[in-house]
């Protein structure tokens, strides 16, 4: 591969600015306020590890003005016997020519059995309309935007949320808007990104057809509303909790705008809506909860909890409490499975992503794993855990995907398909979170046991064997890269200064460490996409390292690093992704790319992308290659306009069809990619009026088939921004 590169680094060499240039994509992220220190730089001895500028409020404190958008009154509790029985859903055994969910179905497999394009007439697809959903950036605010919104279908209409969780119901044929409910929602809520990735479709056990709200779209805000509207007029539910919105503040004491925010879609399972949500990284120790809730389909009402740290209490808190703070959150999208009456959720970190030594026991046993939560009680099922005390920011961004394995001798067992940012695939009984007998996980050495006092690492980490890695070998000096021969030189030179032993390298304080894989790096929120009828997987995927390192709790005050809900707070400081005050902790973290800081090139070699087909049944790559073109990327963030294949950073998933074509955006380059199935070659592309981050989704009206994609951009791929939902179609003659 470094071979073949340098080759065509010498074809495409000129010189713009006195240096060598190459056509090759840079980490499409928005850079770090301030570098790593550097050897020796980060580390204060007589650093006192309370905070010198920021007072951390009383537990005590009440819930600061704003935080309950919608001032809601609080909502009751309804017991699990009185919840009604839930009727089918559209989602469970959807219609040919459906997508009435998120990942397409109650399995989130993203798999589409419409076979109307095909490899030999994909490249006939044309726009069939446009529709603008008007969520764009205030010009006079930061950009946030990243809408990540795929839309569903149910009978002849799209629905779907904008970046700040407006809802609209549009002409699946046509674009022509039918209702468009507006949310109000506050530019101070957005927490780092202002997105939506999809609403809900539910049809009610209690209100008859033909009634207000039979069918309803329900949508998780931003600014912790759960809100419900009729499906056919957009008009809010008035017998869904208090006029068709839930505060979900309620229980979370203290916390400002833009702390916890909800980007998810809500899942229901046997009448149950199940919420999660993320808590803004790296501010501190004693952020609040991540805690599950349950809520009733029907009424709004409250059903249930689970609270990690009060694992025996799934009531809500009454005025004088709160649920436990700084506990690990759940941000991804969740899957449920009717027929068992389970939840699967996925976790990240307890608050300080990048230190481990104040978590609780409980805290750790839950932490970067899979649970199984009972959807009528909030209790745990099993747990499944892809990584031991994480520190590296290692949470799970996709959404699990359930599929029914054929084992060898005969039997059917249910399964979970769990991708990771590490590159690795967990295949579960997701009836027990036992890994199924054909793809064992192994326990093996990791170091340890660290260099931070008093935390240390986990001697083992488990690894997946029987699915084959998304990654690439351990990093080395000699595998160090660059644009020119000085680039390179100053690329080893950081590798020199980093510690770096392989994956799971410990962090450290002295120097920098290197992350490999790194937060985004593997599957992240844009999951995987699998045909649950050839077996075939399918995953795009980051190969970006990072380079981190600790720094005392003073220095961490001198750089700036201080938490969102301290009155000096600096946005520019830190924030989900990143450096971070890790406040309560005795470090701060600064985390930035593995890269040339002047030319904003990673020091590894591309591929940074890559999409690859797995089949499962073998155990085997298909086929493997390079994602993402160079047309928008190069160094100093300049588009170089070649069509050049060479693996771009990218976020969003796939879809696969039976006409064994597959979508995808995600890439840096804003273009919607055709893929053979069988092949991977890339069959037809098309520019997009912003970028394509966010899951393409298909669907057919009166036998002609669609393909449809938010192209919102992302302010973190740094990728242009609209407000664009471009559906293509066959011409009418094609069909």
């Amino acid at each position: 591969m470094r071979k073949h590169t340098y080759a065509l680094t010498a074809l495409l060499t000129g010189t713009i600015l006195g240096a060598s240039f190459f056509v090759s994509p840079s980490l499409a992220q928005i850079p770090p306020s301030v570098e790593t220190p550097g050897p020796g730089n980060a580390d204060d001895s007589s650093a006192d590890p309370s905070p010198s500028i920021y007072h951390d409020p009383s537990p005590n404190t009440p819930q600061a003005p704003g935080v309950n958008a919608a001032n809601l009154p609080d909502i009751d509790e309804l017991p699990i016997d009185q919840l009604p029985q839930a009727v089918p859903q559209e989602s469970a055994n959807p219609k040919p020519e459906d997508w009435p969910a998120y990942g397409r179905d109650d399995s989130a497999s993203r798999y589409s059995p419409l076979t109307q394009i095909t490899p030999a007439n994909v490249g006939q697809l044309k726009r069939a309309f446009v529709y603008h959903t008007g969520s764009l950036p205030p010009k006079d605010k930061a950009n946030k935007w990243a809408a990540e919104t795929t839309p569903i279908k149910v009978g002849d209409s799209l629905y779907l949320c904008s970046a700040t969780n407006d809802m609209m119901r549009v002409d699946a044929a046509t674009g022509q808007e039918k209702w468009h409910f507006h949310s109000h929602e506050s530019y101070d809520a957005i927490p780092y990104t202002a997105a939506c990735k999809a609403v809900t479709y539910y049809t009610s056990s209690t209100s008859a057809e033909g009634q207000p709200c039979h069918n309803r779209i329900i949508e998780a805000t931003l600014d912790n509303r759960l809100i419900a509207v009729d499906a056919e007029n957009g008009k809010l539910c008035e017998s869904f909790a208090h006029g068709g919105q839930v505060n979900l503040m309620q229980g979370m004491g203290w916390s400002v705008p833009g702390f916890v925010a909800m980007t998810s879609p809500p899942p229901i399972i046997n009448g149950v809506i199940v919420v999660n949500h993320e808590v803004l990284d790296g501010q501190r120790r004693w952020a609040p909860s991540g805690v599950i809730r349950g809520y009733d389909a029907e009424s709004g009402k409250f059903l249930w909890a689970w609270d990690v740290n009060n694992p025996d209490n799934h009531h809500q808190p009454d005025k004088d409490h709160f649920y436990s703070r700084g506990t690990p959150n759940s941000w991804a999208a969740m899957t449920g499975d009717n027929a068992l009456g389970l939840v699967y959720v996925p976790t990240g970190n307890s608050a300080a992503d990048y230190y481990s030594a104040m978590r609780s026991e409980a805290e750790n046993k839950v932490s970067s794993a899979v649970v199984a939560l009972d959807v009528r009680t909030g209790e745990p099922r099993w747990v499944f855990q892809t990584v031991h005390k994480d520190v590296w920011d290692y949470d799970i961004g996709s959404q699990p995907t359930l599929f029914d394995y054929h084992a060898d001798d005969g039997t059917i067992i249910p399964a979970l398909i769990m991708p990771t940012k590490r590159g690795q695939t967990f295949i579960l009984d997701r009836r027990t979170g036992k890994p199924l007998p054909d793809f064992p996980v192994v326990e093996k050495p990791a170091p340890s046991p660290g260099f931070v006092k008093d935390d240390p690492r986990s001697p083992t980490q488990p690894w997946s064997i029987g699915v084959p890695r998304l990654g690439i070998p351990k990093m080395t000096e000699e595998g160090t890269w660059g644009i020119s021969p000085l680039d390179q030189l100053a690329c080893r030179i950081k590798f020199r200064q980093a510690h770096y032993v392989g994956e799971f390298t410990p962090p450290t304080i002295k120097q920098p460490w290197l992350e490999y894989p790194g937060y985004n790096g593997g599957s992240d929120w844009g999951s995987v996409a699998y045909n649950p009828q050839t077996g075939i997987l399918l995953a795009n995927w980051n190969n970006l390292p990072m380079y981190d390192q600790l720094v005392s709790r003073k220095v961490a005050d001198k750089m700036g690093l201080i938490p969102i809900d301290s009155p000096q707070y600096n946005p520019s400081g830190g924030g989900a992704e990143g450096n971070g005050a890790q406040a309560q902790t005795p470090y701060g973290i600064v985390v930035t790319p593995y890269w040339n800081s002047f030319t904003k090139i990673m020091c590894n070699a591309p591929p940074y992308g890559m999409v690859t087909a797995i089949d499962l049944k073998a155990h085997k790559v298909l086929w493997q290659k390079p994602f993402g073109t160079a047309r928008a990327n190069g160094p100093w963030g300049l588009s170089t306009g070649l069509p050049l294949t060479v693996g771009t950073p990218n976020n969003g998933g796939p879809v696969i069809t039976a006409g064994g074509v597959a979508f995808i955006g995600a890439s840096t380059d804003n273009l919607l990619h055709a893929i053979d199935v069988k092949t991977g070659k890339t069959l037809w592309t098309d520019v997009l009026p912003g970028g394509g981050q966010a899951n393409a989704m298909t669907y057919a009206v009166n036998g002609r088939q669609y393909v449809a994609i938010m192209a919102g951009g992302h302010h973190f791929m740094r990728s242009p921004v609209s407000d664009a939902l471009v559906v293509y179609a066959l011409p009418e003659e094609e069909k």
